[in-house]
């Protein structure tokens, strides 16, 4: 069964810049929210993304495809909580978070986060925290597909140590 897509964005309060958050099956454009960010602003002075890609490998070095599942509803609030926690860190003027689920094959484009803010170190930083966090608190899962048989991708220690630095 497939899941719908999901798509969320919060308005902006005094104290919160505007939230965009969608979890969805579908492909989304490499500059995927960098318009949204900036239409009629002029106080943004940087916009800072990272899009992250499907591998053709990992745990094997022949990685065929990805199948990443989530829990509707609670994988968006985990992002709007990440989100909304790097706007508490940082001064920003907005933020984007785009997560694809469903298959996936190496070289597809899978999460992308743009992060505007009036200055360039707010927005390195809110992006590098917005990526390490998700990939330990967001609920996904992911099983890969390999010639050797599939498999379910297991946490990594890396990733753990490099949320915890924040």
């Amino acid at each position: 069964m497939q899941t719908p897509s999901r798509d969320q964005a919060l308005a902006p309060s005094p104290e919160s810049p505007p939230v965009h958050i969608s979890v969805q099956h579908e492909a989304f454009a490499l500059d995927e929210g960098y318009e949204a960010l900036i239409e009629h602003r002029q106080d943004v002075g940087a916009l800072v993304s990272f899009t992250g890609l499907v591998r053709d490998f990992n745990e094997t070095p022949d990685v065929t495809g990805l199948t990443l599942e989530h829990y509707p509803g609670m994988t968006e609030q985990a992002l709007t909580d990440i989100a909304v926690e790097a706007a508490s860190r940082w001064a920003l003027q907005g933020l984007v978070i785009v997560h694809r689920v469903g298959h996936l094959r190496p070289g597809d484009p899978i999460v992308r986060v743009v992060v505007a803010s009036a200055h360039r170190r707010d927005a390195f930083s809110a992006c590098d925290f917005i990526m390490d966090i998700l990939k330990t608190r967001a609920p996904f899962w992911k099983k890969e597909h390999s010639r050797q048989g599939d498999y379910w991708v297991k946490e990594r220690t890396s990733d753990v140590d490099d949320a915890a630095r924040w």
